[in-house]
């Protein structure tokens, strides 16, 4: 395909992996953020090994890896129930990671690319002309003509007529200094739950960039009616109250003051059938929304970015294009959305017999062969081709051997 205008909106880590690998292979990419100064929203996240596969197609795998902290196990208790598991595949482990320091790599990252940056802008809508397209901003001229836009600007997106499902429960979120002493791993999510009420974890998430002190991330289920009015309640008693639900929890929840170091998450639920429009693609939390409790949100942004980029190389015309990028994700999509939506009431809902079922029943079967080898491939992103038609190897292969 001959090098086209592409506007790719939103910097978050599925806009520019898309916007680096476009501009990569010869397009001129214009990236537009609404934000003065483009910043991570949120602490940390675990980049699985697909989409680790393709930050090594788009150059920065290993810088990630350098920052990030290597996850070789996910596990979590109910009482004295081991109900969660998963082991990663030997040399093949997850990297956890601070937010800022995947932001700094990406956009460094896009900035060598080649990609222009365009900032200060909210996007509202676009407008089609004749196979050429425009976005329009608040108080200010449109922007265009593109041959391609990429709506990669998340939930919040304005361009997006995906209609998600609220989720009853979300989570606050924060990051401290991993605390000398501590008994909890640093190579592994450790979770603590009360049946599905109640949900504590840590996370490490390696270092920033420029301080080599290890950080975790740490978070708090709590259900979404209650987010917006939790930090209006005693912080010394919910600091009090999470030491005594879990003690291994008390040295890090102990190194906050103040309720704004958390952030709140709230989620939802919802895939686009056809994630893609004239002369436009979503990707992201664009195109599909779920829970975190597989870890999957930021591999399935990647994952749409390099199926994007795929799908542009092997067509001849963007209206050919997209169809091919939605038939390259959309088995793998279905497949993580259908079994997020099956795990997450286990680990965040109301209900009193699925932690019971999860506990006694599927938390002993999981680490019997085969399932727990499944659960593997599972949480590495493998359970299905990630990106139909291709092997994901030889995307990154082709990526480096055109660099």
């Amino acid at each position: 395909m001959k090098a086209l205008d592409i506007a790719v909106v939103g910097a978050g880590i599925g806009g520019l992996a898309a916007a680096s690998l476009l501009a990569q292979d010869g397009h001129r990419v214009h990236l537009i953020e609404r934000f003065d100064v483009p910043r991570p929203i949120g602490s940390g996240l675990v980049i699985q090994p697909v989409g680790l596969a393709v930050l090594d197609a788009l150059g920065p795998g290993d810088m990630v890896r350098n920052l990030g902290a290597p996850l070789a196990r996910m596990i979590g208790h109910s009482g004295r129930a081991l109900a969660l598991d998963v082991d990663y595949a030997r040399g093949s482990p997850g990297t956890a990671i601070h937010r800022a320091s995947l932001f700094h790599v990406l956009w460094h990252n896009a900035q060598s690319a080649g990609v222009t940056i365009v900032t200060s802008s909210q996007v509202t809508s676009a407008s089609s002309q004749a196979g050429k397209h425009r976005l329009h901003r608040v108080g200010q001229s449109p922007l265009g003509p593109y041959d391609l836009i990429v709506d990669a600007s998340g939930a919040g997106s304005l361009l997006s007529p995906l209609q998600a499902r609220p989720l009853p429960f979300g989570a606050i979120w924060g990051q401290v200094p991993w605390p000398k002493g501590t008994v909890l791993p640093t190579d592994q999510l450790t979770q603590r739950y009360q049946a599905a009420r109640r949900m504590a974890g840590v996370l490490p998430i390696g270092r920033l960039p420029d301080d080599p002190t290890p950080r975790a991330a740490i978070f708090w289920s709590l259900p979404a009616k209650q987010l917006a009015t939790w930090h209006q309640s005693s912080f010394d008693d919910w600091r009090a109250d999470a030491a005594a639900f879990w003690p291994e929890f008390a040295p890090f929840i102990a190194q906050l003051t103040d309720a704004a170091q958390m952030t709140c998450a709230r989620y939802g639920h919802g895939s686009l059938r056809k994630p893609y429009g004239e002369g436009i693609a979503f990707i992201g939390d664009s195109a599909h929304r779920a829970s975190p409790q597989l870890g999957q949100g930021a591999n399935m942004a990647l994952l749409d970015a390099a199926a994007l980029c795929v799908a542009l190389r092997m067509q001849s015309h963007v209206d050919l294009a997209l169809p091919h990028y939605a038939q390259m994700r959309r088995r793998h999509r279905w497949c993580y959305q259908s079994l997020s939506a099956a795990f997450t009431p286990m680990y965040q809902s109301d209900s009193r017999l699925l932690p019971i079922l999860r506990d006694h029943v599927l938390g002993p079967i999981a680490r019997l062969w085969p399932m727990r080898a499944i659960l593997t491939q599972l949480v590495s992103g493998t359970l299905v081709r990630p990106l139909r038609g291709i092997q994901l190897d030889d995307f990154v292969s082709s990526r480096e051997q055109d660099t």
